[in-house]
């Protein structure tokens, strides 16, 4: 996320909302958003990440940016994700303080005054906690799960980690990069950076319109940016902690299995070319030792140095950002 410029006043408000085939609710939610965020009375601008909408939202998009000056939106070429969508928005947003709720009108913007009290309380980032959901059965466990296994693996004690209703304050965004489905962990990436991480019950509405975009693939996935993010916090600056344990069981294992049959070659002259252990044994010992020497390294390099993953076809940045 990069600062204001100098040629910039800088906002006091920027509403990030990513997007994907949600033409239904775009003008309520404009509707509402606007008339709460005048009632706050600070500086705003509203920012639409389109991640690649093949319906009527784009056409809306661009009404609403013509008819209202701090509206912005940004599309994609293609769908690449909402981490993608979040991080093209904190790229550009201009506030101090970066709202992000979803465009399916399930987040209620009556909630954004008590975020802010919240920040202003001493957090730096204010995730909210969907305490009664109003999804079907299939997401709710599913989430359920998920937000356990986090909270044991990351030691961060917060009920709801993927809700997409969150405030933050802009230092708690700077250089923080978004890919895969990192959005999931961004309490966890925020808090391993020293910066304090609360959480609020706030309104869940049901969906009116479109459908979820939600997918059991995204358990296998949400898995594995798991593991990542364990790896770019608790052993970022130690990988070895974690890849070297790994490596270390499978070498030993590995030594322990080629040794039995030495012993079974020297003592008993037994013959062992044919053994399938044979083979177990060496493979056990190559896999931890690439275990030290790669797998971590490649992640850590991508991540430190990683290009943007999203292509943008046009974008409307907003044209004014006063108070109502």
């Amino acid at each position: 996320m990069t600062a204001a410029t100098d040629e910039e006043p800088e906002l006091e408000l920027s509403v990030v909302i990513p997007l994907l085939d949600e033409e239904g609710s775009l003008r309520e939610l404009h509707e509402k958003l606007s008339a709460v965020l005048a009632e706050v009375g600070r500086s705003y601008e509203i920012l639409f990440v389109d991640d690649g909408s093949t319906d009527g939202g784009p056409a809306i998009l661009a009404e609403l940016a013509e008819r209202d000056p701090r509206v912005g939106w940004i599309r994609f070429r293609r769908n690449f994700g909402k981490s993608a969508a979040l991080d093209a928005g904190f790229e550009r947003a201009r506030g101090s303080v970066v709202i992000t709720m979803d465009a399916d009108l399930q987040d209620d913007p009556t909630e954004i005054p008590r975020f802010l009290e919240a920040l202003e309380g001493g957090l730096d980032l204010v995730s909210g906690w969907k305490a009664k959901r109003h999804d079907p059965l299939g997401k709710t466990l599913p989430s359920k799960l998920f937000n356990f296994v986090v909270r044991r693996l990351s030691g961060l004690k917060l009920h709801d980690f993927n809700c997409g209703f969150k405030a933050y304050k802009r230092a708690a965004l700077e250089n923080l990069e978004l890919y895969g489905d990192l959005h999931r962990y961004v309490p966890v990436l925020v808090d391993a950076r020293g910066f304090r991480v609360g959480e609020l019950a706030v309104t869940h509405h049901a969906r009116k319109h479109g459908r979820s975009k939600y997918g059991i693939g995204r358990m296998t996935r949400g898995f594995f940016d798991l593991l990542t993010v364990l790896l770019l916090t608790r052993y970022r600056r130690r990988p070895l902690h974690f890849f070297g344990g790994i490596g270390l069981l499978s070498t030993v294992a590995g030594v322990g299995c080629l040794a039995f049959l030495t012993a079974r070659k020297l003592f008993w002259h037994e013959a062992i070319g044919h053994r399938p252990l044979l083979i177990l044994g060496l493979l056990l010992v190559v896999v931890g030792v690439q275990l030290f020497c790669t797998g971590l390294l490649a992640e850590m390099i991508n991540h430190l140095h990683g290009r943007r993953r999203y292509f943008i076809r046009d974008e409307h940045p907003p044209r004014a950002g006063e108070g109502a």
